[in-house]
């Protein structure tokens, strides 16, 4: 088969709007991760560290095993780049006054200084591209969102850390 023909499955796949809007999802999101990595490179930081960050703004003193769950990655990820955090000044972990052994994650004022800046960088590219659609069509890809989120999590109810995660 050259590239001209198309098996009957691929035709059909793409004449489905469900499937084809999805991967037109899929592609902006890609696209808007590339933006957001390439805009916080003069800040010296890779989204997995705006990620970070972001929580930890919104929820101060999480566990390690916390933020894994919120960011769906694991310990192991977490503990590749809190030390490269921690080494930059931008986050410490400091003892959980009621568990011993475990230990809380905040952003040091460096930290939340950068985290304000790249924030500001994330927030200006999302005003950028939600200014395409109007107010509406913008609640509309939120509703949509937030019930395929609502969908994954109810059919994996059983997964207490994607329920988490997805809140």
């Amino acid at each position: 088969m050259n590239k001209t023909q198309h098996s009957s499955s691929d035709t059909a796949m793409w004449s489905n709007p469900r499937f084809r809007n999805w991967v037109a999802v899929a592609r902006a999101c890609h696209l808007v991760q590339q933006e957001l990595a390439r805009q916080l490179k003069p800040l010296d930081l890779k989204t997995p560290h705006l990620d970070i960050m972001v929580n930890l703004v919104r929820h101060p003193g999480m566990s390690q095993q916390d933020l894994a769950n919120k960011l769906f990655v694991g310990r192991s990820n977490m503990t590749m780049l809190l030390p490269q955090m921690e080494k930059r000044g931008l986050v410490e972990r400091r003892p959980d006054p009621e568990d011993k052994r475990a230990l809380r994650l905040f952003l040091t004022e460096e930290g939340r200084a950068l985290a304000e800046k790249a924030i500001a960088v994330q927030s200006a590219i999302v005003d950028d591209i939600m200014s395409l659609s109007t107010p509406e069509e913008c609640e509309q890809v939120g509703d949509s969102m937030r019930r395929i989120v609502g969908h994954l999590v109810d059919r994996h109810s059983g997964d207490a850390d994607l329920t988490e995660a997805a809140q």
